[in-house]
């Protein structure tokens, strides 16, 4: 678990940096991946970066069990990437900004498939604009946030919202396809 990986007592600590240390470099010689060497990452987690695909995790951040990464994808420093998300970062990529956090089952596409009725599903074109999520944003749990899509800084989207447009910053949005629910500034929790 992430969090207790960052709270660990110091004899915990010494251990689990002395196997992070080895997970990151057996994950570096498979891999394209930068990680710092403060992150944490699980060893269920699924991280492919090829060459021009590259995988970065900075400090402090996080990604847990079977969580599914595909560069090129870049996390800031104190992001989370919870269990069973998935982050495809397509040929354009996905950049999360600082303390952003992704909850179970999100799903991030930096990529879209073409529906040419001429052509069989597999044949079909797929291309690619990339997704940012800004600084201090909240990706609820089932959340999708589809390729072409920037979430502003401190923005909230909502369990199992589906966004196909952008999100201002300090915006809560939800529902599908997403729409404005309010702004995080003045947010009052129902009930």
């Amino acid at each position: 678990m992430p969090w207790l990986y960052f709270e660990a007592s110091p004899r915990v600590r010494a251990w689990a940096e002395r196997w992070q240390q080895e997970l990151h470099a057996s994950l570096r010689s498979l891999e394209a991946l930068t990680l710092d060497p403060s992150c944490f990452v699980a060893e269920e987690a699924a991280l492919f970066a090829e060459p021009h695909r590259e995988v970065v995790v900075g400090p402090r951040a996080s990604i847990a069990a079977h969580a599914f990464v595909h560069g090129p994808v870049s996390l800031g420093a104190h992001v989370s990437v919870n269990p069973h998300a998935t982050l495809d970062g397509g040929r354009r990529g996905i950049v999360i900004g600082e303390g952003t956090r992704i909850a179970t089952r999100a799903a991030l596409f930096a990529f879209e498939h073409g529906l040419d009725p001429a052509r069989a599903i597999r044949a079909q074109p797929v291309t690619s604009k990339g997704v940012v999520i800004g600084a201090d944003v909240w990706i609820g749990a089932q959340a999708t946030i589809t390729d072409g899509v920037r979430v502003g800084d401190h923005a909230v989207v909502a369990a199992g919202a589906v966004v196909t447009r952008d999100v201002g910053d300090w915006a809560v949005v939800g529902g599908v396809p997403a729409r404005v629910l309010g702004d995080r500034r003045t947010w009052k929790p129902a009930g």
